[in-house]
């Protein structure tokens, strides 16, 4: 099988995988290469797919889609973190959550900024036609 991971800013390419799990809202799948067509919306969590060599490569996903269609597999989500050891998967994921926390924080704060201005602006001009 084909595997395509695909984002916003890449897709990136795995040829020869054997096997793939991974999970969707009613639990961990698994696909192989003669397995029916098929399409899944996937959940956050980690995709694992096994290269002919044997090696295990572990994809932290966010939620998305699968698609199955004849030898290739596509995923496509908003963001992806590859690796080959778990444990190092776990720490880069715990490290992307923080900075995404940490942005959205920060957007959440410019937003209640802007909020703020408009309501005072907002008042400003009623004050004016009064």
């Amino acid at each position: 099988m084909e595997l395509r991971i695909i984002t916003p800013e890449r897709v990136t390419r795995h040829d020869h995988v054997h096997r793939i799990v991974a999970e969707a809202s009613d639990g961990v799948f698994g696909i192989l290469p003669q397995h029916i067509d098929h399409v899944t919306q996937l959940v956050a969590g980690v995709l694992v797919f096994k290269t002919e060599n044997g090696v295990e490569q572990f994809v932290g996903v966010n939620a998305g889609t699968l698609v199955k269609a004849g030898p290739t597999v596509m995923v496509a989500v908003r963001d992806v973190i590859i690796s080959d050891d778990l444990g190092k998967l776990r720490d880069r994921v715990e490290a992307e959550f923080r900075r995404h926390t940490e942005q959205e924080r920060e957007a959440r704060s410019a937003l209640a900024r802007l909020e703020a201005h408009m309501i005072r602006r907002f008042r400003e001009l009623q004050g004016a036609h009064q």
